[in-house]
């Protein structure tokens, strides 16, 4: 009996000696190099995940390394694009009644929403509900940035569908680990 499927017992694999986080991590350390094997095909969705986190990781270590955080720079950012943005206007009202007022709440909120976005894509774990997230904050970045930096943004929102659609993170990611145990939306 696999220890993947459903009713596996587990107690009987783990052993005295090993503490039950341990067995956990083991079982997980053997399903990431098993989805080397079993998921190839996804070689190049997992690449591309790895890219995105990387450029994530990259975006939210400049907001806090620069002034993003301490200056109101996303009211400034705010207040120059949104009258010449698409979004609707109640997006619009939202933003200027609420974010421009509270930019320091929401500059934390983007730039540690980035750094989740970046670690769940670097390491392939729970992409699709992380995707979610991505899709939401890419979103905002459409309707709050000018038409040629928006293009780029719709090229993530597809990206990230797609990688969502796929479950890029069954390669070369801790996602095969749950998606071996128990198949669903999530996996």
């Amino acid at each position: 009996m696999s220890v993947f499927q459903k009713n596996h017992d587990w107690t009987k694999d783990l052993q005295l000696t090993e503490s039950p986080v341990s067995y956990i991590m083991r079982i997980m350390f053997t399903a990431f190099f098993e989805s080397f094997r079993y998921t190839g095909h996804l070689y190049p969705f997992a690449l591309l995940r790895i890219f995105v986190g990387y450029k994530f990781f990259e975006s939210a270590l400049a907001k806090v390394n620069g002034d993003y955080l301490l200056q109101p720079r996303l009211a400034a950012e705010i207040s120059e694009w949104l009258p010449h943005s698409s979004a609707p206007l109640w997006y619009k009202n939202i933003l200027t009644d609420y974010v421009v007022e509270n930019w320091q709440v929401f500059s934390y909120s983007i730039t540690y929403s980035e750094f989740l976005i970046a670690i769940s894509f670097i390491l392939g774990f729970f992409i699709r509900p992380v995707g979610l997230l991505a899709v939401f904050l890419t979103m905002n970045y459409i309707f709050n940035s000018g038409p040629q930096v928006a293009e780029i943004y719709k090229i993530y929102l597809v990206m990230f569908l797609i990688m969502m659609w796929m479950g890029a993170g069954r390669c070369i990611g801790f996602d095969y680990f749950f998606f071996k145990r128990q198949r669903g939306l999530w996996w």
